[in-house]
Formats: structure tokens, sequence, C-alpha cells
């Protein structure tokens, strides 16, 4: 495996050359760059797979400008069993006409080359999907689980065991920086999301017992002035995104052993359960990049800072009434959201300079802001929303909030069904999305025994079996996948005010 920075790998197996994640383009409006920085790789030696692997449309996965300008649009595509075809629709765009559709978790030999695809398709998985990808030959077999969450071990485990786990450890999110909650708490919650994150890899890596254990798809890098702080340069307990040598340590202080390290240009050779690294020379070599973290970053903006400028510059301003246009887009899409709505349950204002757009969830309207209570309130430039649509993005959460470029208040506790409609601005999402809401809605009859209590096998979030993913604490029930927490005596989810969210529970009577 070359390593090409984030969770971008070129992997050479007895059955060919797979191309997995290639990202090199800065992504969400200049916010996000890989690091350790990949600039300087010669893509020439990775411009020809044999097949190409795109986990999900996130754009620190999926580099449509790099995959157009470099890679040979004779590689086969191994696809995900996404329920929406949106990942093939855009590859197809690219110009990539060969694809073999994989079956959720079913290996599948192409020639000396096992391949498996594990499909996570709720929502909240990515832009309505994310995956693993599990590659295996007569030498080795790896995982490579960039930032997916598998929620059935059981089947993770039956396709192992591993040699290699390529595992996500750092943040990819914009909570807590972006919420104006008071410094003290953010700083609280940062603790604890930095913690979480961390625990929640180990707990697959602790299941998975891969020889060797390689931390990739994070963190990214801000080089633009208004985000720099968000680069962990001083290895701060509260910030989110930690860099590799931080997780390496957190193992091994964890008793995990196995970890290696990786930069771009990274080989890793594994084969008979041993694994040998071959480090790039220069100023690409692991010291040179966290031996001074602070200088090599700012290195880095000194060289992109003029294409941070052309960026910025080319953000549109004033080119649309952003209210009228989003009522006459965005109207038709509550009409047929009674699910989503009722999951929002208040109104959301998009406050854009001057102008606030009230989506009140309902009365499903969409109207200029009068000034009325919000449940939710999301400031931002409004050269990011008339950006958004002018090129139609369905997807916000993978295009504006991802960039961390804007300011969120909200009362009450996180409110998933917010950021999911702005994933869903579409029919064929928002049908999508609304028929994933019906389906688990539908009770499920599967137990499990929790200490003194029965408890609902399937967590009511995601579905993550709490059996294997459950951890408890002071009679709180907590899920590490996405850390969803309950009461154990009541039932009632602490994280979510939805009703909906509730745990069926019964004590066992002694």
């Amino acid at each position: 495996m070359t390593f090409l920075g984030h969770a971008g790998m070129y992997v050479e197996t007895e059955g060919g050359t797979v191309l997995c994640d290639p990202w090199f383009t800065p992504a969400y409006f200049g916010s996000w760059f890989p690091f350790p920085r990949n600039d300087g790789l010669d893509p020439a030696p990775f411009s020809r797979p044999d097949y190409l692997y795109v986990s999900h449309l996130h754009h620190d996965h999926f580099d449509p400008a790099w995959l157009t300008d470099h890679v040979d649009r004779a590689a086969t595509v191994l696809l995900p069993a996404f329920e929406l075809d949106h990942l093939e629709r855009a590859l197809r765009d690219l110009g990539f006409t060969q694809f073999v559709h994989t079956e959720h978790a079913k290996p599948m030999q192409l020639g000396a080359l096992e391949v498996a695809i594990l499909a996570m398709t709720a929502p909240a998985d990515g832009p309505v999907g994310d995956s693993a990808l599990i590659l295996a030959d007569s030498t080795a077999r790896i995982l490579n689980q960039n930032d997916a969450r598998p929620r059935d071990l059981h089947e993770l485990e039956s396709l192992g065991p591993f040699d290699g786990h390529f595992t996500q450890f750092s943040g990819a999110i914009w909570y807590p920086m972006v919420y104006d909650f008071p410094e003290e708490e953010k700083r609280t919650l940062g603790i604890r999301k930095r913690s979480d994150q961390m625990a929640r890899a180990m707990h697959y890596l602790r299941d998975v017992h891969a020889r060797h254990i390689f931390p990739v798809a994070g963190p990214p890098c801000f080089l633009d002035d208004d985000l720099f702080g968000f680069n962990d340069l001083d290895d701060d307990p509260a910030n989110i995104f930690p860099d590799q040598t931080v997780f390496l340590r957190e193992l091994e202080s964890a008793g995990i052993t196995g970890g290696e390290l990786l930069v771009p240009g990274t080989v890793a050779t594994l084969s008979d359960g041993g694994c040998a690294i071959e480090q790039p020379p220069g100023d690409a070599a692991p010291d040179a990049i966290f031996g001074d973290k602070r200088a090599a970053i700012e290195r880095y903006r000194d060289d992109w800072r003029p294409w941070l400028e052309r960026e910025r510059a080319s953000w549109p301003r004033g080119t649309v009434d952003v209210v009228a246009v989003l009522r006459e887009w965005w109207e038709p899409l509550l009409d047929v959201a009674p699910l989503t709505r009722a999951g929002v349950g208040g109104r959301v204002l998009l406050h854009v300079g001057d102008t606030g757009v009230l989506l009140d969830f309902p009365a499903g309207t969409v109207r200029e802001w009068a000034g009325e209570p919000v449940a939710y309130r999301i400031d931002t430039d409004r050269a990011l929303v008339e950006s958004c649509i002018e090129r139609h993005i369905e997807d916000w959460v993978n295009e504006l909030f991802l960039s961390c470029r804007f300011r969120a208040r909200r009362e009450g506790q996180y409110n998933e069904y917010v950021y999911t409609f702005f994933k869903c601005l579409s029919l064929e999402r928002m049908a999508y999305c609304e028929g994933h809401y019906a389906a688990r809605s539908e009770p499920s009859d599967e137990m499990f025994r929790c200490g003194d209590f029965m408890v609902q096998k399937r967590c009511p979030h995601l579905r993550a079996d709490l059996e294997r993913f459950g951890t408890v604490e002071n009679g709180v029930l907590e899920c590490m996948v996405h850390h969803w927490q309950f009461d154990l005596e009541t039932g009632r989810c602490i994280t979510s005010d939805d009703d909906e969210h509730g745990l069926r529970t019964t004590r066992i009577s002694d």
C-alpha cells in the first residue's frame, strides 16, 4: 500500500491494483486541505489502476477534479451497494464506464483478488451512504474502514481475520467549534468529542484484532486565516483534530499494539503477517512534518495563500434573490417530508448577511424572517449560500456545513433531522430519507440482557447492535457508534428531545 494522504491509498495485489479515495483538491470552499500535505506526490505511478474505489461522495474522499486530470477512465469501479445511485452517476459523469456492483458484505472474487464492501445506507451515513472496503490476496487481508461506522461487528468479524486495519480517529465535523456555547462549555464538549472519537476507533480496533493498525482519514488541515486556529498545534485536549502521532500514543497507552505511522508517500508492505514500512525522504518524512508541526503548516499555508485568495474571489455575491429561490426549491420538499418536518418540530433560521431565510418546518413553508423565535439558527456568508444555489447543490452538509464557515445556535439537544434535511435537497433524496425514517419507526422484537434490564437490541438512532456497541455507566446506556445515550430505567433518549428515539427497556424481576 502506498499512502496518498487522508484516506487515499494505492494498493498493489496479486490480482491487480486498487486506487482508494484519492483526495488532493482543497474541499468545502477551500476550508479543508489534506494533512500531512500531499501536493508534492507525483500522480503518475497511481494514474492507471486496475480498480477504483470511492467510499462515498464527501469531497475529502471523492475528488472529481483530481480524478478527471489524473486517473485513466479504463479503471473498473468497485461500487458499494448503496440504495441511491448518486455515486455511480457522479463517476459516469467523469467518464468511467466499467463498474462492479457489489452486494453488502458479500465477498466476490476478481481473479486473484477478493473484494468485499460493507455499505452503510442511513441518511446520517455520509451523503446518504458510506462504505468500508476489504481486500485480500494470498499474502494479506486488509480492512479499509476510512470513516465508515459498520454497525454489525459480527458481520465485520466474519470477513476477517485482518492483517491491516485502516481507521479514522480524528474529527470530521463542525461540532462543537461553530456553536455559540460559552467558551468553558465549548471546551468541555471539545474534550469529550476528542475522547469519544478516539474511543470509538479503539472499540473497532479491539474487535477486529488486526495485526497492524494504520490511522488514516484525518485530520484535515485548515490554511485559511479565518480557520487556522482549528489546527491542533499544541496537542490541545479540547481540539477535535488530533493527528496521527497523538492517536498512536493513545493506542500505546491503551495496550493496543501494531500501530504504524503513514504519511503521503509511505509504502507499507504486508506479507505473511509482517509489515515493512518505507518512509519518504526529506521534507516529506515524518520527522520533518511532526518535528515542528506549526512551522510545517505555516509553510503549507504560505504556499497555498494565492490559491485561497482566488477561491474567495470566485464566490458569487448579489446574484440571486435567496429567499425567493429557496422558497421555490424547498417548499415542495417540505410538502413530501412529514416525518422530517415532525422530527425538526420547529423553525430553523438561515441568516445570510442582512437577510434571514426562515424554514418553518411545522407549517412547511419558507419565508423571509420577521424576528420570530427559532429552534436553530445558522449564520453564514451570503456568498456561500449563493454558490450552493447557483450550482444547485443537493447536499449542503457536503459543501457548506463541513466548511466550518458558519456559526450555529440551537435550543435544546442536537436534532439529527435538521442537518439531514440539508443533505436531502431533492425529491429523490427526500423520498429516500422519509422511507428510511418510516422503516426505522417499525418496532423490533429483539432484546438482550443489559445488567438488570432487558433492552431493545438495536439503537433507535441508526440500528447499531447495542449488545456489541453499548456501554453502561451510572444507569446510562451509550451507543459507541454515534454516542447516543439512553436512561436504562425509563428508556428515555438523553441525546435527543425527540420521543421517537426512546429505547424499550424492562427491569428484570428478582
